[in-house]
């Protein structure tokens, strides 16, 4: 990839040194985005056409329609005017050394990033639980006595998951790129800011090199993506032999 006319070493050398930063808060972006998102579709699509369902609609509109330098101003503004918390900035602790630390530095970050993601997800898994509340094989397993715990959890949210799984590999590979703004709003050295900083100080042998590495790993991404349908659906598997 050649040699960073801005660090005076190998391209991918830079990258990889910034890179687990952006992964691990991609990571945790996308684990709370799903921790919120999956429950809320669900708790919509059981109260379809009710208040609740009204309610989860709402939410899920206005984080998809909120910019997320936006929700990251709001989130410094909020915690350091009314609680006097100013976020960790400027600094990273890897994992392995303070996890602690680690997770304060990047928890606000990754709400910031997730929000939107969040919002994302809830429409998709209202949308798919819907269809699959309605399918012969739900009947079947109420008309047989199963709880509506069981018929929800068991029976139809795995079958609703596909939607949202391939959402989560599209949004992950742009979480990936796209976290050069919350990198920039939170001051963390992470790939997207190094990117930013390449751009603005025209090290183009930088600016590719992390273009192409991300690229990459947006192509990797998806294909995981693809071989997961097959574990979570029996009938792809069967269909491919």
């Amino acid at each position: 990839m050649g040699v960073s006319v801005t660090y005076g070493r190998p391209v991918l050398s830079v990258i990889l040194e910034r890179f687990p930063l952006t992964l691990e808060l991609a990571v945790l972006s996308m684990l709370i985005a799903l921790s919120i998102g999956v429950p809320a579709g669900v708790l919509a699509a059981t109260r379809a056409q009710r208040p609740t369902d009204l309610v989860v609609r709402v939410l899920a509109m206005l984080g998809q329609s909120t910019p997320g330098f936006v929700v990251g101003l709001v989130i410094i503004f909020v915690l350091s005017v009314y609680f006097g918390v100013v976020p960790a900035m400027g600094t990273f602790t890897p994992l392995h050394v303070d996890p602690l630390a680690n997770l304060s530095q990047l928890i606000f970050p990754a709400l910031t990033l997730g929000f939107a993601f969040a919002a994302s997800v809830t429409r998709i898994s209202r949308s798919a639980m819907l269809d699959v509340l309605h399918e012969d094989y739900v009947r079947t397993a109420r008309s047989k006595g199963a709880s509506s715990r069981s018929v929800i959890w068991r029976h139809a949210l795995p079958n609703a998951l596909i939607p949202v799984v391939t959402l989560s590999g599209v949004e992950f590979g742009y979480l990936l790129g796209g976290a050069v703004i919350v990198e920039q709003i939170f001051a963390l050295p992470g790939l997207g800011r190094l990117t930013l900083d390449a751009i603005s100080q025209r090290d183009y042998a930088l600016v590719q090199g992390a273009v192409l590495f991300v690229a990459f790993n947006f192509l990797v991404v998806n294909l995981l993506v693809d071989l997961l349908y097959a574990a979570l659906d029996p009938r792809i598997r069967l269909g491919s032999r």
